[in-house]
């Protein structure tokens, strides 16, 4: 029974022995997160990435441009050390900044190296051109600006290239006074890379802290985009304009009034749609969501103006740079912004056309693929109507699905946007959309039923796309090649061809090879009907581009004639025999 007393006391007495704490009556600065951390040095890391061939260029033919890339090399180095043991945010802030202009530095450096474009860029500048000297811009073919083999062309289904503007002006406008110092394509490629600066910049300020170095990193970093910019794509500076309107874009409207900033944002919105058409596939989800965010808060009628008015001011910038050429000559400019929807290019990209393209002898029936992509695109935007507060967040991203459905999907359609959907991930949490509206339907309740409802949206482009998938090719093709030996090694001279039509549609077959992804350049046909009426026959000789073609090496090359057709779109694929 003495143990308890004597316990107690021994609890007490080790309490008084026990050094005392000194609470302090101030805290330093706050250390940074962890994940500010990792973001500066996955900036700094992306910035190795493509240096090395810019340094080897720039040893070649400019060693002033290699010495600054080198001393670059060091700070990247530094940086990464920085970024690890700095002990205050706003010292890693600082680092944050270090590393954007190190980013700064190295495109300047690669635009110095490499700013003579490729065809968008080109044509751009022959766009800028064009508006200096008072000519029309969109329906003129500019053949030549395509002689030269650095310079690729979109090929078409019919068998003809496209020589043509074929995207809204703003950027030939901006590059215009440009080209009147600059008679180059440099015009255009100067005004694509300093937006991607300016963009890079502007993203960096508008992000919170700690996201701050993610923005040079999928702006500046890995080399994707600096590529693009320097190419003259008229998409990165639609890219640029969208910054602003989807930083934080469920605060627009907020209250019934857009204010300065809403305002500002709809101008921006307007001025993208008038620079590349991408822009007009993201529109339509903005514009659904940020009605279902001010339904939430302000009721039907009031979010319903906030809209309009931010619509109506975005369709008035955009109308606005538009109004000279459509004056001009409207049916030519109206052809010319929907070029790319209606031009039907030749396959290419990684989606699913590539079943019909790589996988298998061809389809009679591509055009499914649009019809799918098309369909696949308004089920997401039903989708997100439906279930905005769940879809809402990926708002950037979702438009971009439906090219993977395309005949044309080529991973620029998802790289060069790629800056906005960082934007929404550090700046538009799902907490933003948790009061947003969403339409109730009947006898839709639960997870489980919703689930069901979202994938029966999509349903028809999935059908659409199999039928694609698993048509037969239209043409039955037999092939016989004539060589020549030369030094060494084989060239074909022509090729002699056995097509069967199988299908009740009259076709137009044109001939081009394929040596893995690309393409060539069209093969002549002669000896056999311009077209091909339905379940005839007909023998073709096709000779490739120059007269020759040589014959791939390796023991089994891919090496194919493709035959395609414009109405309706086709492609029949056979292997050429080379032994």
């Amino acid at each position: 029974m003495d143990d308890g007393p004597r316990a107690g006391g021994g609890l007490r007495s080790r309490q008084r022995d026990a050094p005392a704490v000194t609470v302090p009556l101030t805290t330093g600065p706050a250390a940074p997160q962890q994940l500010h951390r990792g973001m500066t040095l996955i900036a700094a890391i992306s910035l190795f990435i493509g240096t090395r061939d810019a340094w080897t260029r720039a040893m070649t033919s400019h060693p002033p441009v290699a010495g600054i890339i080198s001393v670059c090399y060091a700070g990247i180095l530094v940086a990464g050390v920085l970024a690890l043991i700095t002990r205050t945010r706003r010292a890693l802030t600082r680092v944050d900044a270090g590393v954007l202009l190190l980013a700064v530095v190295l495109v300047l450096c690669g635009y110095w190296l490499n700013h003579a474009g490729t065809d968008e860029g080109v044509l751009t500048a022959q766009a800028a051109n064009q508006i200096l000297h008072g000519h029309p811009v969109y329906g003129q073919p500019w053949p030549w600006l395509f002689d030269s083999s650095s310079v690729g062309i979109t090929k078409t289904m019919a068998g003809g290239a496209d020589y043509t503007y074929g995207y809204p002006p703003l950027t030939a406008l901006l590059a215009a006074p440009v080209h009147a110092v600059i008679h180059s394509t440099a015009a255009a490629t100067l005004v694509t890379t300093g937006a991607l600066l300016v963009g890079a910049v502007l993203l960096w300020l508008l992000l919170p802290a700690p996201w701050r170095s993610g923005a040079t990193t999928v702006c500046l970093g890995f080399g994707i985009l600096p590529g693009y910019a320097y190419s003259g794509y008229p998409a990165v500076l639609a890219m640029v304009l969208l910054v602003p309107v989807v930083v934080r874009w469920p605060d627009t409207g907020a209250g019934g009034r857009l204010g300065l900033p809403g305002v500002l944002q709809a101008l921006c919105l307007g001025a993208a749609c008038a620079t590349q058409q991408l822009a007009w596939f993201l529109t339509p989800f903005l514009l659904v969501g940020l009605y279902a965010v001010r339904r939430g808060d302000l009721g039907p009628r009031l979010a319903l103006g906030v809209v309009a008015r931010y619509t109506g001011t975005a369709a008035l910038t955009w109308a606005a740079v538009n109004a000279y050429f459509a004056t001009q000559d409207f049916h030519t400019w109206l052809q010319g912004l929907l070029l790319p929807l209606t031009q039907k290019a030749i396959l290419h990209g990684q989606g699913l056309m590539g079943i019909s393209y790589y996988l298998t002898a061809g389809s009679s029936h591509l055009d499914y693929y649009s019809y799918g992509s098309l369909l696949f695109l308004l089920g997401l935007l039903a989708a997100t109507l439906l279930f905005v507060r769940r879809l809402g967040p990926a708002i950037t991203v979702l438009p971009w699905l439906s090219f993977y459905l395309a005949t044309r999907s080529q991973d620029g359609y998802f790289l060069m946007m790629t800056p906005l959907w960082l934007a929404a991930a550090a700046t538009v949490p799902a907490s933003a959309l948790a009061s947003a509206w969403q339409p109730r339907v009947p006898h839709v309740t639960g997870h489980r039923a919703k689930a069901v409802l979202a994938a029966g949206l999509v349903v028809p482009a999935v059908l659409c796309v199999t039928v694609a998938a698993a048509s037969g090719p239209p043409l039955r093709m037999s092939v016989t090649a004539n060589y020549v030996e030369r030094s060494g090694h084989r060239d074909i001279t022509a090729l002699v061809t056995r097509v069967v039509n199988t299908t009740a549609n009259r076709l137009t077959p044109h001939f081009a090879s394929r040596l893995g992804q690309g393409a060539s350049a069209w093969w002549t046909a002669s000896g056999g009907p311009k077209s091909l009426a339905p379940h005839a026959s007909a023998t073709y000789v096709v000779k490739p581009p120059g007269g020759v073609r040589r014959v791939p090496g390796g023991s089994h090359p891919r090496f194919y004639l493709i035959a395609v057709t414009g109405t309706p779109m086709t492609i029949t694929t056979t292997k050429i025999p080379i032994s």
